[in-house]
Order: structure tokens, then sequence, then C-alpha cells
């Protein structure tokens, strides 16, 4: 069978690619080049091709699948949820397409003055403080996942030609302690961010994440920690307005047997007696036997993950929760910790302040020294998130290097932490 010139010509001139098909042939053929500077709400990232625009297709809403593969078990936020919609609907109604770039992935080109100009305005309408910062706190999230789709990893959050996951190692963490990724919504999908590595290490279930602001996720911790209660409940930070204990402080009258105690299961089994009864009645007896498993207590440690300047404000939300639940102060814990390896890319504005990694690797440290503690694993558990630290760091310096960047921060941005 022969095929003509002009019918091959005409089928390859009515063959349309969508922008997806493009930029996705594009980008597996240079996995090792820079990522592209802008993404959009749909699961694809953007061409200034105007060709495509016609084949552009509408971007989705965030499913309960998406939203939780980016490191948590809660559902998705109301607000967040009808941000995203709202967002997606704009787009349909405007001609401008969403576009995303630059640090955190913020709104770029006309979406991003239309979207501007409606978000004020309802964040301008909203009375209550409380309603502002549950608007505010939503559409960062929004903007963040929609910004993030096929670009960053799930997991590690970095960009998915640099993803780390392979080479991060588990490690179960001590069943009877807890981490609280208290975090900044600015810190959410940030790729440099060190409090994601503690649910990549230890699991989504020995560190949880709660965004500030966000209702759902602070009752979840609030109610676990009224659970566990006030004297259960530390915050790891330097609080200059009340007195803080160091860990030895902390934790030296614990009994070291409560401390490797485990709780028991519930053991419930059948014990069926078959009796013949005059003519062959059968008697069925069903025993049931319940052994009652014994409290034990989990220890719930807040770690505040956002910018120095971002965290007193954090702080002070913890604290008035705390004083309207128990009517006492948060418990603080402070550290002697040094300088992490994530300051070569970082800086700390003082030594007493570090990454979130590093603030969970010197509480177990810590925690080791103390003599009730040191059959527990910790420094080993410690040692699993020291290194998934140098894991990033050596796949952000990598990244950095490829793009022709420096590797070392200006001291104008002293005043960020991991």
């Amino acid at each position: 069978m022969s095929i003509s010139v002009t019918s091959l010509t005409r089928a390859l001139t009515g063959l349309k690619c969508s922008k997806y098909t493009f930029q996705f042939l594009r980008t597996t053929t240079t996995t090792h080049m820079a990522a592209p500077p802008t993404t959009t709400a749909a699961l694809f990232l953007d061409s200034s091709s105007p060709s495509m625009e016609d084949s552009r297709r509408p971007p989705a809403s965030v499913s309960l699948e998406e939203w939780q593969a980016w490191g948590t078990d809660s559902p998705i936020p109301t607000h967040v949820a009808e941000i995203v919609e709202e967002m997606i609907d704009l787009e349909r109604e405007s001609d401008a397409q969403m576009k995303f770039g630059g640090l955190g992935g913020k709104l770029k080109g006309n979406f991003k003055a239309q979207e501007d100009k409606k978000h004020r305005a309802k964040y301008k309408a909203l009375d209550d403080s409380e309603q502002k910062l549950h608007f505010f706190s939503a559409r960062q999230i929004a903007c963040r996942l929609l910004g993030s789709r096929g670009y960053l990893c799930q997991k590690c959050w970095l960009p998915r030609e640099d993803c780390m996951c392979s080479r991060v190692v588990p490690c179960d963490l001590w069943h009877r302690m807890r981490f609280w990724l208290y975090m900044h919504p600015k810190d959410f999908l940030r790729q440099n961010n060190t409090g994601k590595l503690l649910w990549q290490v230890f699991g989504i279930n020995a560190s949880k994440l709660c965004l500030f602001g966000i209702a759902e996720h602070e009752e979840i911790m609030w109610k676990e920690f009224m659970h566990s209660g006030r004297n259960n409940v530390w915050c790891l930070y330097p609080n200059k307005n009340a007195p803080t204990k160091s860990v030895e402080d902390s934790f030296a009258g614990y009994i070291s047997n409560n401390l490797l105690y485990k709780p028991h299961q519930v053991i419930c089994f059948n014990l069926s007696v078959l009796a013949l009864h005059y003519i062959l009645d059968i008697i069925s007896i069903s025993i049931t036997l319940y052994v009652q498993t014994d409290a034990v207590e989990t220890f719930n440690f807040i770690l505040i993950d956002g910018t120095w300047s971002n965290s007193a404000a954090m702080f002070r939300r913890l604290k008035e929760r705390a004083d309207l639940i128990w009517g006492d102060d948060l418990p603080c814990i402070s550290l002697t910790t040094g300088a992490s390896a994530m300051h070569k890319l970082r800086p700390q504005p003082s030594w007493d302040r570090t990454c979130t990694a590093a603030a969970a690797i010197g509480l177990l440290d810590e925690l080791h020294l103390v003599s009730q503690f040191n059959s527990l694993g910790l420094d080993k558990q410690a040692e699993a998130v020291e290194n998934s630290v140098d894991l990033l760091l050596a796949s952000l310096t990598a990244r950095r290097l490829r793009m022709g960047r420096s590797i070392n921060r200006r001291q104008r941005h002293h005043n960020d932490i991991c």
C-alpha cells in the first residue's frame, strides 16, 4: 500500500498536540536542565507558544488523594478547596491563563492582577481577624498546591529531576513520641524546608503536619493535646517572656520502666462448648475474655516551622490557645544545639536559632543523654534525620550549581528558618 506525500502532509497538519504532551516530550529529553520558571494550575507546565492556546486543558480540582500525598492524613481543608475552585472558575471565565513562578510559586501575569483584585476585596470584606487569618492561610496553600502540580515531588517537595526520596532511609520513632510540625503557610511546599524530612523519615503518624491558620489542622492538633494533657506537651521555642527548661530538667524525673512499656492489645477469643442434651440438642456456650489495656502517655513536641519573623505570631497563637484550654502557659524547652548543615545555604540570625530538622535532632540527642532514655535508640533516630538533612543539602546544592546560582545565601535573608 502506498501513501502519497500530500496525504501524509494533510494528516500531520491535522494532528493537534496538547500543551501538556508537548511539554512532557520537551522535559523528558532535558531532565538535567533547569526546571521551567512557571507552572499552571493544570497538570502541565506553561508554554508561551500561542499556537497551543486553543488546546489548553482546564485545571482540575484538588482530590483527597492529591492533598494527602503532600504529607498529611487530614481531609482537604474547606477554605483551601473553596479557593482552589474559585481560582479555577476565574481562569475559566477570564481570558488570562493561571501562571506561577519565582520563589514560593507565586502567581504571575494577567491572571495575577485579576485574582489579586478579587481576593483583596474578599479579604477586606471580612471583619473578624480570625476569618482573615483563615482566608490568608488557605489562599497561600491553594496557590502552592496549584503551582506545584507536575513540578515538585509530593514527598520531598523538590523538583522532580532533583527528587531525593529513593535515598532517604525510613526509621521508626520511639512509640511514645510525636512531633507536631506547626508550619506557616508560606513554608508549605518550600523546597528548602527541613520540617518535611521528619515525616519522610518517621512517617506521617509520628510526625504530624499542622498548618498555621487552617482551622481543621489546628483542631486536630489541640484535640490530641487535650487528650494527652498539658504535662505531655512541649514547644521547642526560645521563649524570652517565660522560663524555659532544658531537656534534662524536663524529663529527669521519669521512670525508665514506664518509658519502655508498650500497650497490650485487647485479647478476644471465643470458647465454644458443645454438649448433648436429651435428644442430641446442641448447646453452644460462647465466652469472650477481654484484657484491659493500660493507657500510655504520648509525649507531644511542637516544632514551629516558619521564618523567625513569622514564628512570633505562631507562638503567640499557641500560647493563647493553651491559656484558653488550661489556664496556663505553654511549656517550653530550650536546646543547646549548634549549627546545622543547612546553615551553609540558609544562615541563621544567631547560634541559638536553627532549622526545624536540626531542632528535632537536638531534642533526640539531648533526650538520649538523659539516663532514663538512653536505651530507646533515640541517638539512631537523630542520626537518621541528620542523614536526610545531608541529602537535602546535597540536592539543593547540586541544583543551584547546575543552574549557575551561588550556593551561599546573602546575609539579607538572615531572618529565615527552614
